[in-house]
């Protein structure tokens, strides 16, 4: 949005004694800047080469486009704000969001209880006569 103001020339004491108004200029008052954040965009060969500096950028804030031919192929920016911090909790989360996983109703404490499967002795027993078939 744009606000006008008017602005009155200063007059000089050689103008005045003349009868003349003095002028009204209307100046056009901006912004200086944007309200939109600064966005890079980079090659992928330029990407590949400068990382580790890049994804520097991408954790500080700033969003980095990744462009293929002069085509915006992905977006390098830092996670959002629901993401957890460690790998294997983010991945686990994103896992369930999409409804592959569903966690406990009740989280246990620990390993659950095993049962064994077969004794000792008669896997022994199991072995030995298979190996005797042969």
């Amino acid at each position: 949005m744009r606000r006008r103001l008017d602005v009155h020339h200063v007059v000089k004491r050689s103008q005045a004694v003349s009868t003349r108004t003095p002028r009204i200029r209307v100046v056009d008052v901006v912004a200086s800047g944007s309200y939109l954040s600064v966005m890079r965009a980079v090659g992928l060969k330029i990407l590949k080469n400068r990382l580790s500096e890049y994804v520097r950028l991408a954790a500080s804030g700033e969003i980095v486009l990744v462009t293929d031919r002069d085509r915006v192929v992905a977006e390098l920016g830092p996670p959002r704000a629901e993401r957890a911090p460690a790998v294997a909790d983010a991945l686990l989360a994103d896992v369930v969001r999409h409804g592959w996983l569903t966690p406990p109703l009740m989280p246990g404490s620990g390993d659950p209880p095993r049962a064994p499967v077969t004794t000792l002795k008669v896997l022994l027993e199991e072995l030995a006569q298979d190996r005797a078939d042969r």
